[in-house]
């Protein structure tokens, strides 16, 4: 007898940032709800904290939770906040 396994939606709950150009030995690290932000210079650390910020706010209007927003919905609004 075979069974079929309902394949599961993909389901986004967080995101891990690591910044490997960190040249001046100090360790940066932050977390939020739905980030943890590992390493990076202090530029770049600084561009994922801007990012997870702008991700949240986003999320906030949006009057929903992660968990509540489909995976390609998270995209988006990943990429908006990446923006400038």
């Amino acid at each position: 007898m075979s069974t079929k396994r309902k394949r599961k939606q993909p389901e986004v709950v967080g995101f891990l940032g690591v910044g490997f150009d960190n040249k001046d030995g100090h360790h940066r690290l932050t977390s939020t709800d739905h980030f943890l932000l590992i390493g990076g210079s202090e530029e770049t650390h600084e561009k994922m904290q801007e990012t997870a910020v702008k991700f949240n706010e986003a999320l906030d209007r949006q009057g929903k939770t992660i968990q509540e927003v489909s995976a390609p919905e998270i995209i988006e609004l990943f990429h908006e906040a990446q923006e400038d």
